[in-house]
């Protein structure tokens, strides 16, 4: 179910309040487009744009003489200016523009545009099917088979230079498997499980989410320091190029083949039909497999398959004749919130959760959606009692779209009240200065104490088997837990108590305790909690500082200064440490025995083979598995990188290696398999 958008029936209108409409109508427009693809911050959901355009195509048709250059229905992408340059990424000119695709949203207007598409062609034509991916649209030039530029589409005629960025991403080819000089063009997007993840981390960070993978994946393309698309873990797929002719292929299906044939990743679903009935088969059989797929598609693009035929029909100003996009109705439901809870996360962000009617969605019931923040529920001005509709953004996330105010119970004219003071504690809530969460900074608060001693003893951080969160809820309500560093002080008799404990497990638990005060201190900088520091950036900090104090007295400026780490994690480090709580635990976790050196078999032998040097992994491992091999290579000094480049000292390759490899080779970098990196391994221990 869907809200309605309702307008005035076109023939209702007088030539001046048509003209009032269409100006209004292009306004509307133009300020989402910029917002959708210059700002990658939407603030309407695509079928609010989609029905507002539809409209406006509408009224043009039946005013033509209103119809103004400028209308977005005139531009390629509309609201994305050639002026606007937001990101300070250079400019490109795209030698052929690219268009936009037209849109249909019932089977109803795809059946009429294969009428007029038969009509044109003059038989009945064979299409290749393929899906829409939800993501941002990409040019890459090749030359002699190298990778030497990358853009965005911009207006469709300038774009953005992202070629830094795009050499990131690990699917994109740097090298083809053949020679050849070409422009081809596609999709960026973001997988949902990686679009889940970052909105989590984000969350947690106090910083603002994503509303969908699209616009992950855009914001994570058009950054200016390719370190954070790097990080963003973007995917790709291609699937087109003006260019057939270089390709020897007549076919748009023998344009995937060949494109799969040069290294680019390729989407496996395309398909070749002959007849509008298998047309509707294929959008039947995807909106049912939509949620399933581990990236989120909007629709189906329909294209004629024959070459010589799409470039017969050619293309009108803004969209091309030989193709057409289905695009799937928004899968909404209307339900109605009961309450907005408030919970305490590890890092102390408050965040508001809707609690609604259970309603069926994408194939689960949804009752409870995240609000994310107070600015975003003053934004959608959520109350309890409002209808609203649900969505799950990227096909994963419960997400409210927007209140249905027709809807709203008589009477409630207040905004809901932002808190002041911790649900869990009683603390005075504060906004910290460039965040828009909402934040308890009490270091005794309950809730964050539990979500912090979960987090400590996890496998990445204290790696403390048996201390789940169901143990350390027992703990915290017994009141044996009220710190982290009362955890090195428990004893048998107190844990004997809690829930499905014995003798045995008490004592597994224990020992577990116990063995973790032997651990590198980089586990115990990950456990600590420290805004933006995770496991990755805790070992480089202990390499570099070697003991916790080293790194508890640094200034900003000397962490920062460390490669990978950067001045905002440094002020969060420093502000961390600054803060007299924590000075008290650290003393306390140091009484209790705890590590607080680096331990690594590199600390007393620099003389290793690996040690000091730039290493990439690439190719299936038989032996170890990925993450093993780059913790073992990080403890004997060497520095792990994703991507190989000049810098590059050595490359371990497992079996069927692809672009790394040869791109190693034509480097010169001297590259090893998997059997030669474990004998030199073997003489180092």
């Amino acid at each position: 179910m869907n809200p309605e958008i309702h307008f005035q029936p076109i023939e209702d209108l007088t030539l001046t309040t048509a003209q009032q409409e269409i100006k209004d109508l292009s306004d509307k427009l133009l300020k989402w487009g910029r917002e959708y693809y210059e700002e990658d911050n939407p603030s309407v959901e695509d079928y609010v744009y989609d029905a507002n355009y539809a409209r406006l195509v509408a009224l043009e048709k039946a005013f033509p003489s209103l119809v103004m250059p400028d209308s977005p229905t005139q531009r390629v992408a509309a609201g994305n200016s050639v002026q606007a340059d937001s990101k300070g990424l250079k400019k490109v000119v795209h030698p052929v523009p690219m268009l936009s695709l037209g849109d249909v949203f019932s089977v109803e207007e795809l059946y009429e545009w294969d009428k007029v598409t038969t009509k044109n062609a003059g038989a009945q034509q064979a299409y290749n099917l393929e899906l829409k991916i939800d993501g941002l649209a990409i040019s890459l030039r090749y030359e002699n088979g190298r990778l030497i530029q990358a853009s965005t589409r911009g207006d469709g005629t300038i774009g953005e230079d992202v070629t830094a960025n795009v050499r990131t991403i690990k699917e994109i080819p740097q090298h083809l498997n053949e020679d050849l000089t070409i422009e081809v063009r596609g999709e960026i997007y973001m997988k949902k499980d990686v679009f889940a993840q970052l909105n989590a981390k984000r969350d947690e960070a106090g910083k603002p989410v994503f509303a969908n993978p699209r616009n992950a994946a855009a914001g994570s393309l058009r950054q200016l320091d390719p370190k954070i698309t790097a990080e963003r873990h973007l995917s790709s797929f291609i699937y087109y190029t003006a260019q057939n002719d270089v390709l020897g292929t007549g076919t748009q299906s023998g344009v995937l083949d060949r494109f799969r044939q040069l290294g680019f990743p390729v989407n496996p679903d395309n398909r070749v039909i002959s007849n509008m009935d298998q047309v509707k088969a294929y959008i039947d059989e995807y909106t049912e497999k939509r949620a399933f797929l581990p990236y989120g598609i909007d629709g189906v693009v329909v294209k004629v398959n024959d070459l010589a035929m799409e470039n017969e029909l050619g293309n009108t100003v803004k969209i091309p004749r030989w193709s057409i996009a289905y695009k799937f109705p928004p899968e909404e439901a209307l339900t109605v919130v009961r309450d907005i809870t408030w919970t305490v996360g590890r890092t102390g962000v408050v965040t508001p959760t809707a609690v609604m009617d259970p309603v069926l969605l994408a194939g689960t019931t949804v009752k409870r959606a995240s609000l994310h923040n107070p600015d975003y529920l003053q934004e959608k001005d959520v109350r309890i009692g409002d209808t609203v509709t649900l969505h799950k953004a990227g096909d994963i996330i419960p997400e409210v779209g927007q209140v249905i105010l027709d809807k709203r119970p008589e009477g409630d004219d207040q905004p809901y009240p932002i808190p002041q003071y911790c649900p869990s504690c009683g603390s005075k809530l504060v906004h910290v200065e460039g965040e828009v969460a909402l934040r308890c900074i009490n270091p005794e608060c309950p809730a964050q104490i539990k979500e912090g001693l979960v987090h400590f003893a996890s496998r990445n951080a204290m790696n403390i088997d048996g201390l789940g969160p169901r143990v350390v809820t027992q703990l915290i309500d017994k009141k044996f837990v009220k710190k982290i560093s009362d955890l090195y002080a428990l004893r048998a008799d107190q844990l004997l108590q809690l829930d499905k404990f014995a003798e045995l497990s008490a004592d597994n638990l224990l020992n577990a305790i116990e063995n973790s005060k032997n651990n590198s201190v980089e586990r115990l900088i990950t456990a600590l909690g420290i805004r933006g520091v995770g496991a990755k950036a805790a070992r480089v900090l202990a390499a570099h500082f070697k003991n916790l104090r080293n790194l508890q007295n640094a200034s900003a400026e000397q962490i920062a200064d460390i490669d990978g780490i950067g001045q905002v994690m440094a002020d969060a480090i420093v502000q961390f440490f600054d803060s007299e709580k924590v000075g008290q635990l650290i003393n306390e976790l140091e009484n209790f025995g705890l590590n607080f050196d680096y331990i690594s078999s590199s600390s007393s032998d620099t003389s290793g083979y690996f040690y000091n040097k730039r290493i990439v992994l690439t190719g299936k491992l038989n032996h170890w598995t990925r993450p093993q091999m780059q913790n073992w290579l990080e403890d004997h000094g060497a520095n792990v990188s994703s991507s190989v480049s000049s810098k590059t000292d050595l490359l371990i390759a497992g079996t069927d290696a692809g672009s790394k490899l040869k791109k190693a080779r034509q480097l010169g970098v001297r590259v090893i398999n998997e059997q030669e990196f474990i004998d030199l391994s073997d003489a180092e221990k």
